[in-house]
């Protein structure tokens, strides 16, 4: 079996990488969405993970649990795959929109009222319907394939939607800060997904480290650069430097595989506890980080075996 189509372990496992296959191939709607799930639910089951919901705790929440979040992930499956189908039709922004609102909808009823992947319906959407799109010319689903499509089909909205007055708590704090909003962030094309986050799970598997510390390195590298508009919201200003600063400190220090490192994630995660913060944007990011490794995986396992539905189909049971 080559390293490329090695199942995705969230465990001791390493982190499974396309860096030595020679080819990849582009991938139907199906595999992105799904994709997209199972990068969901990777970051949910990440443990310890500051502020942030696990499958074992809260962090800084009283309203939602594991369980309101795999209601969610339930509701949400199909919408994956439907942006996907929607990217490959190339269609305009508007109609990615509407099923993001939609979408949106079928979370809120499904939790009850409680937002638990807004901003991942936002962010994964766009990044599935941009692989999608890729797919149709025949492209398989690279970062820099999957952030150029996106910029040459929907910048232009992208960057229209970042103008408008914001509705929303996060975008009202970026606002108020003079933060970079997650309207801002997707208009540029997503840099601390494509410059930060993706970098650090590649050297993860470059170095064959265990993905889940990997996963959690690359959260507090996100964590350390972005302008968490959810941290602002929550925490004010000073608040979001605070769990930057805290990010810095824990990678300059050697991260999660240094010997206290799990145990400092998990000090820096009662602080947040404490102080109610959650990075609910580095969170997305992590997710978006995990998407995009396992649509590279499944293009190039399918590129390796040319046979790309048997490739496809060992890939889904093995995440099964």
């Amino acid at each position: 079996m080559s390293v490329a189509a090695r199942p995705l372990r969230s465990g001791t496992g390493s982190v499974a990488s396309s860096a030595h296959v020679a080819r990849a191939i582009a991938l139907p709607p199906q595999a992105i969405g799904r994709a997209a799930t199972l990068a969901l639910y990777d970051e949910l089951a990440l443990s310890p993970k500051p502020g942030l919901v696990t499958l074992v705790d809260r962090g800084s929440h009283d309203d939602m649990d594991a369980r309101t979040f795999m209601r969610s992930l339930f509701a949400l499956r199909g919408y994956f795959v439907r942006i996907a189908e929607l990217g490959a039709q190339r269609v305009p922004f508007e109609s990615l929109q509407r099923c993001g609102i939609e979408a949106e909808g079928r979370m809120l009823a499904a939790t009850g009222g409680i937002n638990t992947h807004r901003g991942a319906i936002f962010m994964l959407g766009l990044l599935c319907a941009a692989a999608g799109a890729a797919g149709t010319a025949g492209h398989p689903p690279t970062p820099a394939v999957v952030r150029a499509t996106l910029l040459a089909h929907w910048g232009e909205a992208l960057s229209m939607r970042s103008r408008r007055p914001p509705t929303l708590p996060g975008g009202l704090a970026a606002q108020r800060h003079g933060l970079r909003s997650a309207s801002a962030e997707a208009a540029a094309g997503f840099p601390v997904l494509f410059e930060t986050a993706v970098p650090a799970m590649e050297q993860g598997a470059r170095h064959a480290c265990r993905r889940d510390r990997v996963m959690l390195d690359t959260l507090f590298q996100v964590m350390a650069v972005l302008d968490d508009s959810n941290l602002a919201h929550r925490g004010g200003l000073d608040g979001l430097r605070h769990a930057q600063r805290l990010a810095r400190e824990f990678v300059a220090s050697g991260g999660a595989s240094w010997p206290d490192g799990i145990a400092a994630a998990q000090r820096i995660g009662d602080d947040f506890v404490r102080r109610r913060l959650s990075p609910g944007g580095a969170a997305d990011t992590l997710a978006a980080a995990c998407w995009m490794q396992r649509v590279g995986v499944l293009a190039a396992a399918a590129g390796n075996d040319e046979r790309p539905a048997r490739a496809l189909g060992r890939a889904r049971q093995r995440d099964a």
